[in-house]
């Protein structure tokens, strides 16, 4: 039998459903994970704000990752996948290059994980900035998951 308490929920797996085309250089854009693969505990938001947040009763500490996928359309020097938590960045991991036209339309996989002590309502977003180009966020193999570690 399984150990009620070993059980990490609340927990979740989104995806997106298409790519997320973004106008913009130099500025974060929130990525709209929107299929859901499973959601233990209704803990993410697939359709409006596209975040996760720790529901009543469960604050602790949580496993949290993001993996995004970005294509710029010219050069640039770095993108980044950043989280947020409760609307301040929190921390990013980047793929920096040389700024020049060597680099164009070239993708790259960005992906931060981490381990955060929450507190219920806190919420958890991913955003993605280019350096230098406009970029999209292409769906193939981008995720958002995070689980509630019980230690």
């Amino acid at each position: 039998a399984i150990n009620a308490a070993a059980v990490n929920t609340p927990a979740f797996r989104a995806t997106m459903s298409d790519d997320q085309d973004s106008n913009s250089s130099e500025s974060n854009v929130k990525v709209a994970f929107n299929t859901e693969t499973f959601d233990e505990g209704s803990c993410y938001d697939p359709t409006t704000n596209y975040r996760f947040t720790v529901p009543s009763g469960e604050a602790g500490k949580y496993l949290i990752i993001a993996h995004t996928h970005t294509r710029a359309s010219g050069s640039y020097s770095g993108k980044t996948c950043r989280l947020y938590k409760n609307g301040s960045f929190l921390t990013e991991s980047q793929t920096a290059t040389a700024g020049d036209n060597l680099h164009a339309s070239r993708t790259n996989n960005e992906e931060v994980t981490t381990i955060e002590n929450l507190s219920v309502g806190d919420y958890i977003e991913v955003y993605v900035k280019c350096f230098g180009s406009t970029f999209n966020i292409e769906a193939e193999g981008a995720y958002f998951s995070a689980c509630k570690l019980n230690i």
